[in-house]
């Protein structure tokens, strides 16, 4: 989705132009521009959302925001207080950010959203016993960790794809959950499922696999602004070493312009299907955290020895 920027603003966002664009757009506007931002928004219905940077004194009627999503950026605390008041009062949906100065990433995430999506209906075919994603890392079941990383690094919306009644039990309650039929089928099934679950602002998705739990939310908030920087490709994901032949791992973040061919996916394929032999839809970032999976016993004993027993209390 575009991000057409009305006047001088210099904002290094991804998909930014400062022409009318064609379709579906965001809008970043001056407050002395708003006048002619509304107008835009009057004659364009495929403005999803509109961000205001420096409000004027006076509130003018903000009707035509109604259905859509906005933003206000200023460093007047009375004067935020009654754009938005007017605007709740309207029936619009609204954030507001108190800075004098534009902050790149907050405006970046409010014009970008994307979605998080754990993938958590595998079979755990190589991890005898029990379901693997309840495996505890530091006290917490593994698809937890992977669960609050996404929330916390600062999805939008963040669903848990599952086929286990136990991994539903660990999640209810914290998080929006969506059960796979079909998940003996492979991957693909459950890549659909959370693509369908996504709501229509989110302009990406993020994909993560339950069995990583060292992806923190570092590592998620920093991919996140990498994707929405100016000139990022398609996908985003994490620089991995020698152990992939193509140098990356997930997480990855996929914009919406590519969840047709992922759709289209069946069996045990995923993403990697999708980027592989393509080097212009892909950029592969460093970030903080490991993205070491858990497949077997011997890989869970490896994490588990990263988070030593706190001794016990001596108690005189």
């Amino acid at each position: 989705m575009s991000v057409f920027v009305m006047g001088d603003l210099d904002l290094a966002v991804r998909g930014r132009t400062y022409r009318e664009p064609e379709g579906q757009h965001s809008m970043v506007v001056r407050g002395r521009d708003l006048d002619a931002g509304l107008q835009h928004v009057v004659s364009r219905k495929d403005c999803r959302s509109v961000a205001v940077v420096g409000l004027p004194e006076a509130v003018p009627d903000l009707s035509p925001l109604v259905g859509r999503r906005l933003l206000l950026v200023d460093g007047d605390s009375g004067r935020l207080r009654n754009f938005a008041e007017t605007a709740i009062r309207a029936g619009i949906e609204v954030e507001w950010i108190r800075s004098s100065r534009p902050p790149f990433e907050r405006l970046a995430a409010a014009l970008l959203p994307v979605g998080g999506i754990v993938l958590a209906a595998g079979q755990s075919s190589r991890m005898p016993g029990s379901q693997k994603l309840l495996l505890a890392i530091d006290g917490v079941p593994m698809v937890r960790h992977v669960y609050e990383a996404a929330s916390e690094g600062g999805c939008h919306q963040t669903v848990v794809v599952y086929a286990d009644d136990e991994v539903r039990r660990v999640i209810d309650g914290r998080g929006q959950l969506v059960f796979n039929p079909k998940a003996h089928t492979g991957m693909a099934s459950s890549l659909r499922v959370g693509l369908k679950a996504m709501r229509p602002e989110i302009e990406a998705a993020m994909v993560l696999l339950g069995d990583q739990p060292l992806v923190g939310s570092r590592t998620v908030a920093t991919l996140l602004r990498a994707w929405r920087r100016e000139g990022s490709r398609p996908a985003v994901a994490v620089a991995q070493g020698m152990e992939q032949k193509d140098g990356w791992a997930p997480p990855v973040v996929l914009a919406r312009e590519l969840w047709g061919h992922l759709l289209a996916l069946r069996g045990d394929s995923g993403a990697r299907q999708v980027l592989r032999g393509r080097p212009e839809l892909i950029d592969i970032v460093p970030a903080p955290g490991r993205s070491d999976d858990i497949d077997t016993p011997d890989d869970y004993a490896k994490i588990v020895r990263l988070f030593p027993r706190k001794k016990p209390r001596q108690h005189v």
